[in-house]
Formats: C-alpha cells, sequence, structure tokens
C-alpha cells in the first residue's frame, strides 16, 4: 500500500468511505488515484496551479526510481518546465537526456517534445526570468521562496492537512520521529506539541532501541506516528517506518518530495521541498508545515488553548521569559 500524499489526490468523493475509514483515501506514485482519470487536468480538489497540474499528469503510472527524480524536478519547477529542452530537464534532473524520453513515453507520449507541446497547452505561463545580478546566497533565498510559493499552492486543498491534525491529536502517546537532518525538525514539531498535546515523545535518535520505543508507544494506546523525512533518507527511517504500520500506527510524513523512499511505508505523505543551493539542504518548507501541522492538531484538540493559557501563566510566575 503506498501512501497518499498531501496535495490533493486521494481524496474520497461522495459515497466513499470518509477520511478516517480504514483503507480510504490511499493513492501515491505508481497507484491510480482520481486524478489518474484526467490526465493533464487538475484532478478534484487540486488546486489550479502548475505544480498541481504536473501531479496529476503523474499520479496512476508506475514510475522507476529515476523516473520519479525527474518528476520531482518537473513539479520544483513546474513554471519552467515547458520551456526546457530534454537536455535541460536531464540536467536540471541529474539524470541522462535518454531518461527523459523514457519518462515522456511512461506518460503514453511519442517523446518529449510532444510531453512539453501539451505541457505548454494546458499549463500556458510565462517563463520567469530570474535576476541575473543574484549571488549565490541570494539565489539560495529566491529558491527557499519558491518553496514556499508551491507548499502555499498545495495547501489551497486543506484537507490532507487537517486529515493528518485529526489522527495526530487522536494518537495518545503521540510519537515524533526524526532522524539525522530531520531531527531537528522532529525536535521542533515536538517541543511546541508537548504544550498542547498530553504525552509526545521525541524519537530523535536511531539505533536497536527504536523499535522497543514505538512498542511501548503502541502499548500505552498511541495510534498514529509523525515523521519527518529529508534527504539523504536514512534507511533506518524507512525501516522504522515500516515497523511502526506492522504495529498499527497510521504513519504521517513530512518529507520533501510526495517520490520520497519513505512514501511507500507511509499512511498520508505531506510534500515539503527543501533547498539544495547550498552546500547543506535547507528546510524552511518543511519546518513551516510541521507548525501548520501543530495548527491542524492544536484545531482538534479542544483544551488546546487553556494548556496555553495555564503555561503562559506559570511562565509568567516563574519569571521565565525577559519581556
Amino acid at each position: 500500500m503506498s501512501a497518499e500524499t498531501g496535495i490533493g489526490e486521494g481524496v474520497p468523493g461522495p459515497g466513499a468511505p470518509g477520511p478516517d475509514a480504514p483503507g480510504s483515501g490511499v493513492s501515491g506514485p505508481g497507484v491510480p488515484g482520481p486524478a489518474a482519470s484526467d490526465p493533464g487536468g487538475t484532478g478534484a480538489g487540486l488546486p489550479d496551479s502548475p505544480a498541481a497540474r504536473l501531479q496529476a499528469l503523474f499520479e496512476g503510472h508506475r514510475l522507476t526510481p529515476t523516473q520519479r527524480r525527474i518528476a520531482h524536478s518537473m513539479v520544483r519547477r513546474a513554471a519552467d518546465v515547458p520551456f526546457l529542452s530534454s537536455v535541460e530537464l536531464a540536467e536540471l534532473a541529474g539524470v541522462s537526456q535518454p531518461s527523459v524520453t523514457r519518462f515522456a513515453v511512461a506518460l503514453g507520449f511519442d517523446g518529449y517534445p510532444a510531453l512539453r507541446k501539451h505541457l505548454r497547452e494546458v499549463a500556458p505561463a510565462e517563463q520567469a526570468a530570474g535576476p541575473a545580478s543574484y549571488n549565490e546566497y541570494q539565489q539560495a533565498v529566491e529558491a527557499e521562496i519558491e518553496n514556499l510559493k508551491h507548499l502555499a499552492e498545495l495547501l489551497a486543498d486543506p484537507r490532507p492537512v487537517q486529515r493528518a491534525g485529526r489522527l495526530l491529536a487522536a494518537s495518545r502517546p503521540l510519537p515524533v520521529l526524526g532522524l539525522r537532518a530531520a531531527a531537528s525538525q522532529a525536535y521542533g514539531f515536538a517541543y511546541f506539541a508537548a504544550k498542547v498535546h498530553p504525552d509526545v515523545r521525541l524519537l530523535n535518535e536511531g539505533g536497536t532501541m527504536i523499535h522497543d520505543r514505538i512498542d511501548a508507544a503502541v502499548r500505552a494506546g498511541a495510534s498514529a506516528l509523525l515523521c519527518f523525512a529529508l534527504p539523504r533518507h536514512p534507511r533506518e527511517v524507512v525501516d522504522t517506518l515500516g515497523y511502526a504500520r506492522e504495529a498499527g500506527l497510521s504513519v504521517v510524513t513530512v518529507a520533501d518530495s510526495a517520490f520520497a523512499p519513505v512514501a511507500k511505508v507511509s499512511d498520508l505523505l505531506l510534500p515539503a521541498a527543501v533547498g539544495t543551493g547550498l552546500a547543506f539542504d535547507t528546510a524552511c518548507a518543511p519546518m513551516l508545515l510541521g507548525r501548520v501541522l501543530l495548527e491542524a492538531m492544536c484545531d482538534d484538540l479542544p483544551d488546546a488553548q487553556a494548556r496555553l493559557e495555564q503555561f503562559d501563566a506559570r511562565a509568567a510566575a516563574r519569571g521565565l521569559f525577559v519581556e
């Protein structure tokens, strides 16, 4: 079973099971979803944006890892893709030019020129001209701004995040997983979540005991696990999520792409791209998506506001913060 990605697909239609019904609303790369019957269109519930139209085009196709890499690169540069040659797209994705051609054929086109023609017809847009005067640091910031804009487009359909908020709020305790590069994301979420959720358990160190901690959470009544997964994706994260699902937990994952390796072991995947313009990746969009998830979780915790007010009162009495 693949992940339902939080990009508008997998939304139950009339007469379909509710959003929390077992097995409902699950689709993902290589698994036909509602958008698969609308190639090139926006798909039910998808925001009308170049990135969303591209995502809808890829749904329902079984893509190889190389092809998923091309698809991910196209989504990230959705406004520019209709103007890129096959060589330019290959360089963008870090693959060979023949791989781009095979990708277009896998989508049902005669070749890449036919795919690019289709993209220009269904998603006409003016090619964005980036200022040539930007230095490498400014370019990294501009790239993060584009990632945030892309995230805003995905959040035009709030239902996946709202569903995630319900799952996280209902889980007592709530395990939050993030290893290596994603450890800080998990820590930040857990820090704030603990102010409104009665039992948050941070899993930010790997090793042989991580399965024991998941078992303990399940015995205590946990029903869901939140994972932050960022490149490079540790094999241990994939293995741990698989173990969590086998233990009966619903896995909600914030990842850098709907095509990330963790998609196959997630029940609900919410994508937020990372910046790659510097020596180390930047993760502004995943961090912001984590805060959005906190907001959605608070909406389903009736005593969240009271808990925050109690904390503020205690902090003031202790003189905890310098005003």
